[in-house]
């Protein structure tokens, strides 16, 4: 087993460990049949409850990719509320068995192992858990939460479909209906005693539904890892494999940075080089097919699945462009390097102000972005406005190198968890630092890593912070390779706290120099048109800030 510290966000808010428990206890909580609202009862109608009936409405629909975003964006807004909390889990519990049983390395697992080797996987999930969780471990939680993954996927077309195509819908809706019970008595007092459990609970549902017991283990698993906080997950063969081209800076694919729309992938921004830029994708297209899927009919995140394969194979796809036709195109998938730094220029000739955006955190980043400085220095910067808006992340050494470039001394950032070995102070102790005057752009969208380095330039007093309170993504996770079957398991270990010992979690980094942004930098506007410099109030008030005399004299030295 080897492990990879990472801070990335996770598409997700807010934890929900004891407020989903009391309604487990009674059994899985289906989908509640959203109730009509008349005009006059609007009035007495909290915004926490309208909230929690749209999001009904679109679990009635069964739209879990929309219900998980509804309860995400609520919670942020709502960070006490129960209910919420409530429907996120349950929505994020049927979202993950449909994704789950749509992946090509799960469903060979599911099939290839045994169910001892199911059982061994549970067990060392459940180890990994005890010594490198963040909190405690209360097993009777993870076995609460582990039969709930079950009766869920008891509930869906893709697990049924698959597992369990001649089973008697009758006796599965029982089996269903049932299974808490069948553990009510049963120990949760230790880690082994959940595995006796599953093995127990694997041998019913083959004995009375006919049910893999290998599938049953996988889902105990399943659900016991995504419900302990939004950042924990397991992840797949083919998850782990992406997980690591990510941190190396390369992966197989198109080129092409998405955003999952309700009908459509909206491309961000295109790798130049790519394969997806040869085929002449620009930002600001939407896919609309993958293979013989429209994203109108289907979740777009199951479309952006379909985009991966096999290096050197094709996949067809259906583009809408910006000027509304509709063209059909075969495109290569292939090895493509990911640049963590972009757009490097001097972006106010005048003041001699250089400009360079940090994508994400990688372990390439430390070596492109010295490399992004010289090129600067070359064309005679005097002053640096470094922009991670839009970056979510990624390894925490990266973050702590790339703030080590501009700190001279100082704390840069603390770890703490239960193990021991989670705890670190991390700080700056680099010679030869690039002492210029910066400033840092942030916004809602710049997350952990990002947080890390904007933080350590805020409290330090380094540089100007501009823009608007980053994500609040304050945990750290190891990347686990699991020894009894090709998994692997994102697990949070720690969490992080800014030099001034301030909390990432749930607060995020505040400017020191608040501006509302116009866009996302170096990213295409609705009309797929790259927008100008000029366009971006941040950036041009970073601009501003850099070419004050009055901001040259109190930088540090």
């Amino acid at each position: 087993m080897n492990r990879i510290p990472q801070v990335y966000r996770r598409q997700s808010a807010g934890t929900f460990f004891s407020l989903f428990a009391a309604a487990l206890l009674l059994g899985y909580v289906a989908p509640v049949s959203a109730q009509v609202v008349t005009e006059a009862e609007q009035f007495s109608v909290t915004p926490e409850q309208q909230a929690v009936q749209q999001g009904l409405e679109l679990e009635q629909a069964r739209l879990w990719a929309d219900a998980v975003r509804h309860y995400e964006t609520a919670s942020k807004k709502h960070p006490t509320s129960k209910s919420l909390y409530q429907r996120l889990t349950i929505a994020k519990l049927h979202y993950d068995v449909n994704r789950r049983y749509q992946d090509t390395s799960y469903l060979q697992s599911v099939d290839r192992l045994s169910q001892e080797q199911a059982l061994d996987l549970y067990a060392e999930i459940l180890a990994n858990l005890q010594t490198h969780y963040v909190e405690q471990i209360d097993w009777a939680r993870v076995m609460l939460h582990g039969t709930a993954a079950l009766e869920v996927a008891l509930t869906e077309e893709k697990f049924v479909s698959r597992m369990l195509a001649t089973a008697d819908p009758a006796a599965v809706e029982h089996f269903r209906q049932n299974v808490h019970h069948q553990l009510a008595n049963r120990s949760t007092a230790t880690r082994f005693d959940l595995r006796a459990n599953v093995a127990y609970v694997a041998s019913l549902a083959k004995s009375e539904i006919g049910l893999s017991p290998t599938a049953t283990a996988l889902e105990f698993m399943s659900g016991a890892v995504s419900t302990l906080d939004p950042y924990t997950r397991l992840l797949s063969g083919n998850q782990l494999d992406e997980m690591f081209s990510n941190i190396e800076g390369n992966f197989v694919g198109l080129g092409i940075e998405l955003k999952a729309e309700s009908n459509a992938l909206h491309i961000l921004s295109v790798i130049p080089g790519g394969p997806a830029e040869e085929a002449g994708l620009i930002g600001g297209d939407r896919i609309i097919r993958v293979e013989n899927t429209e994203t109108k009919t289907s979740d777009p995140g199951y479309a952006a699945d379909l985009l991966r394969g096999p290096e050197k194979s094709y996949v067809s796809i259906g583009v809408l462009g910006a000027d509304g036709n509709v063209r059909d195109l075969k495109v290569q998938r292939r090895r493509v390097e990911v640049p963590c730094v972009e757009n490097v220029h001097i972006v106010d000739a005048a003041n001699h102000v250089g400009y360079l955006r940090l994508t994400n955190f990688q372990k390439t980043t430390t070596r492109d972005v010295e490399q992004a400085l010289w090129d600067l220095h070359r064309q005679g910067m005097k002053s640096l406005i470094l922009d991670v808006r839009g970056n979510p992340g990624g390894l925490l050494s990266a973050a702590v190198e790339v703030a080590d470039r501009f700190l001279g001394d100082g704390r840069i950032v603390t770890t703490r968890g239960r193990n021991a070995r989670e705890n670190y102070d991390y700080t700056a102790h680099r010679p030869n630092t690039w002492n210029i005057p910066l400033a840092v752009l942030i916004d809602r969208d710049s997350a952990s890593a990002s947080e890390i380095f904007a933080g350590a330039i805020a409290d330090s007093g380094r540089g100007d912070v501009i823009g608007e309170t980053s994500y609040g993504k304050g945990s750290v996770q190891g990347i686990f390779r699991m020894q009894s079957a090709k998994f692997g398991l994102c697990l949070t270990t720690a969490k992080f706290y800014s030099p001034s010992g301030r909390a990432i979690s749930q607060n995020g980094v505040t400017p020191s120099v608040p501006v509302e942004p116009t866009y996302i930098a170096a990213r295409p506007n609705s009309d797929g048109e790259m927008t100008t410099d000029r366009e971006d109030a941040v950036l041009q008030r970073a601009i501003s800030r850099l070419s004050e005399n009055n901001w040259i004299s109190r930088r540090p030295q």
